[in-house]
This record gives structure tokens, C-alpha cells and sequence, in this order.
């Protein structure tokens, strides 16, 4: 980059990692997938909805989704920790891109079924598992720490921006014009030029691998020894899987059947609504990063989760757009706080050859329930209705997570000083 390139993103500090070529091209990859995410949310559920007005059905296609990501995400961070993650990441964006590509093929022709969406959100699902713990292992190889917490705050600067404000709202558009098979024909493209961009990121080696060949499931026993051993790893696990079980199926499936049926929107209200909420968590960032982690971090990360739950309940009882617009706003907005936090003290404490595995036992344990919170969704809802199944959630998650607070060990890392020490200290 040229030398006023360069001062101007040491001014702005949320700017400053993309002074690294390789970071620029991961996080250009990131985007425009992440866009094409944004508009296959939209997609998906108007399309579900076209093909079945029922609430079940795109819960079943989210179970479709979650399960197979659930059952090779352990697979996918040993393999991360194994071979070049670069290449994982492509082949990951292909495999979901060719997914994406069949279902607009088939929508675009008249012959999509629900069956159809099924199988093929298997396919998907198994991408996810493989891309998502070598994405989040390879950003700390290539930023080093003292850039991490803007690392992380982009991430859930551009996240949100991508697929929560300019991809719903693109996709809303393009489902209201054009139809779903074009959205997701957009959504299958974006994949591609992801996969284009990471390739053209240098090679890295693994660090700190033994030079002794050990096995599969000796790897997986390191990782799991190493969650273990910290009561703010587990804790939060364990507290992420009570709290997406209570609101993960009844937020992805209920928030846009309300939009429809209750508020009487269409596919571009909803984008709206999501892209409030990519509004809340963009500013999220952007402070955060100017600020840095707080002192009291984990009680910082632990009370913004807690208070973002309860703003699902604005969702249940939201009775014109603009409040939902608002509770979409306030939710994410704390979420991404929360997360800048998270994904710090992951990169920052956790030695570079690990980071695939315990990545993905933060995936696989915080999302093992996701798959029956999609399940419940529709059977519960039906019971007891949509807006108390929603505004539940909020409150069981946001209870889940201010008890998971309170674990013994939990705010160590507040106490001990362990976010400013060298990662290879927490082996000994």
C-alpha cells in the first residue's frame, strides 16, 4: 500500500489490519461471501414459505443445515490443524457455492421441492463445518496480537455489514423483484469469487507441530484436554449451547413468519429488519475498536450477551416494523460486542496449533443443540404460539448466560492478567 494509504488506517484502528495484504484478501473473500449469506437468508425463507406457509417446514430445513455442520466440525478443526487452511477454505466455498448454484437452478426452472432444499442444506452444512474453523485459525497467523482486537472488531464490523444490513437488504429486493432462484444464483457466485481471493493469499506453514507424527485422535484429546483445563473456554460452551438451543430455531424461523403473516411485510421487510440489526452491530465495532477490550472483559462479554437475549422478547411483541427494526438494532448490537471479546481471547490464549480444534469445539459444542432448537421450533411455536415461543427464548437464554457468569473460574482471565500472557504459558 502506498504511504497515505497506510496512515490513514493507523488513524482509523479498526482499519489498521487491513494494512496486511493477506488480511485485506481474506476479509475481501469474507465479504462478498458473507454478502451473498445475507441474501440467501432472505431466500431461503421466502422460498420455504412459498413452497409450504408453515413454520415446521423451514425449521426442518434448518435442522437440515446445522446437523451436518455439527457432525464434522471436529473433523473440520482436526483437518485445520493438519494441512494448509488456505486450501481448506476454498474447497469449502466451492462445495457450498455448488450447493447454492443447484438450488437456484432449480428454482429458477420451476422444479424446486422441499426435499430439494433438504439434501442440498446437508451439502452446505457440511461446507460450513470445514470453512469455519480454518478461517478463524489462520487470521491470528496472519495478524500478529497487538492487532487482534481490531482484527476482531472488523470482523464483527463487516460481518454485520455484509450479511445483516447490505445483503438482506439486497437480497429483499432482488426475492421482491426478480424471485428467490435469482437471489440464490447471486449467493452461489459470491462463493466463487471468495474462493478466488483467499487463493491468491501466501501459503503458510502450521506452527509448533511436534515432529512426531501423532494421531487423529491423539489431536483431538490435546484439544479437548486444553478446553477443559480453563473454566472460562468450557464455561462459555457451555452457556453459548443452553442459550442458541432456547433462541437460535424460534429467531431463524418465527422472526420472518411474523414479518409475513403478522406484520403483514414482505421479503424486503425482512431484509430491513436484519439490516437493522447490521447497523447495531457495525457501530458495535467501530467502538469497540476504538476503545479496546475493556479491564473487566469477561463480565463486560457476559452482561451484553445477557441483555441482547432479552431484546428477542422486542421481537415477539413488536406490533409495527419500526419496533422490530429497533430490537433488531439494540440485539445485535450487543451480540457483536460480546463477540469482539470472544474472539480476542480465543486467538489470544490459545497456542496457533491448537486453534483449529478448540475452534472447533467452540463451534461444535455452542451450536450440538442448534439442530434441536430447529426441531422445537415449529411444534412449540404451534403449541403455545409464536409470540410466547419467542419472547421465552429471550428470557431462558438470557438466564442460561448470566448463570454461566457465576461458574467458579470463569473471570480468571479479569483477575490473573492472562489476556497480556504469552499463549505458550497456559501449557505449562
Amino acid at each position: 500500500m502506498n504511504p497515505e494509504t497506510t496512515i490513514g488506517l493507523r488513524r482509523v484502528k479498526i482499519l489498521r489490519p487491513l494494512a496486511i495484504r493477506d488480511f485485506a484478501l481474506l476479509w475481501t473473500g469474507a465479504a462478498i461471501s458473507l454478502l451473498g449469506d445475507g441474501v440467501y437468508i432472505v431466500a431461503i425463507a421466502w422460498q420455504v414459505y412459498e413452497l409450504s406457509d408453515t413454520p415446521t417446514a423451514l425449521s426442518l430445513v434448518g435442522v437440515a443445515w446445522t446437523l451436518p455442520m455439527a457432525a464434522f466440525l471436529l473433523v473440520g478443526g482436526l483437518v485445520s490443524d493438519r494441512l494448509d487452511r488456505r486450501r481448506i477454505m476454498i474447497a469449502a466455498d466451492l462445495v457450498r457455492g455448488a450447493a447454492v448454484a443447484t438450488i437456484a437452478i432449480l428454482s429458477l426452472t420451476g422444479t424446486l421441492e422441499l426435499w430439494h432444499l433438504f439434501a442440498l442444506s446437508i451439502v452446505f452444512g457440511t461446507g460450513d463445518a470445514f470453512f469455519g474453523p480454518s478461517f478463524n485459525a489462520l487470521v491470528p497467523q496472519i495478524v500478529p496480537q497487538r492487532l487482534l482486537v481490531e482484527a476482531n472488531s472488523l470482523d464483527q464490523f463487516v460481518r454485520p455489514f455484509a450479511m445483516a444490513l447490505v445483503g438482506p437488504a439486497l437480497g429483499g429486493w432482488c426475492v421482491a423483484a426478480l424471485g428467490p432462484g435469482a437471489a440464490f444464483a447471486l449467493d452461489a457466485g459470491s462463493y466463487v469469487l471468495s474462493a478466488i481471493a483467499i487463493s491468491l493469499i501466501a501459503a503458510r506453514p502450521l506452527l509448533d507441530r511436534s515432529e512426531e507424527p501423532t494421531s487423529a485422535l491423539a489431536d483431538l484429546r490435546e484439544g479437548f484436554r486444553f478446553v477443559r483445563a480453563h473454566a472460562w473456554l468450557w464455561g462459555t460452551l457451555l452457556g453459548a449451547a443452553i442459550s442458541l438451543l432456547a433462541f437460535w430455531g424460534p429467531v431463524e424461523v418465527l422472526v420472518p413468519f411474523r414479518i409475513k403473516n403478522d406484520l403483514g411485510g414482505g421479503a424486503d421487510d425482512f431484509g430491513l429488519v436484519l439490516a437493522a440489526g447490521g447497523v447495531g452491530a457495525i457501530v458495535a465495532a467501530v467502538v469497540m475498536a476504538q476503545r479496546g477490550l475493556p479491564r473487566r472483559h469477561m463480565t463486560f462479554m457476559y452482561i451484553a450477551w445477557a441483555i441482547g437475549c432479552l431484546g428477542i422478547a422486542g421481537l415477539a411483541f413488536a406490533t409495527v416494523l419500526w419496533q422490530a427494526l429497533a430490537a433488531s438494532f439494540v440485539q445485535q448490537a450487543l451480540f457483536a460486542s460480546g463477540l469482539v471479546v470472544w474472539g480476542t481471547l480465543i486467538q489470544t490464549l490459545v497456542p496457533t496449533r491448537l486453534l483449529g480444534r478448540v475452534t472447533s469445539l467452540d463451534w461444535l459444542v455452542s451450536t450440538s443443540l442448534v439442530p434441536i432448537s430447529f426441531a422445537l421450533t415449529g411444534p412449540v411455536a404451534a403449541w403455545v404460539g409464536v409470540e410466547a415461543t419467542l419472547a421465552g427464548a429471550g428470557v431462558i437464554a438470557c438466564i442460561a448466560t448470566v448463570g454461566c457468569l457465576y461458574i467458579p473460574g470463569m473471570r480468571d482471565t479479569e483477575r490473573s492478567g492472562l489476556l497480556e500472557t504469552p499463549s505458550a504459558a497456559l501449557e505449562r
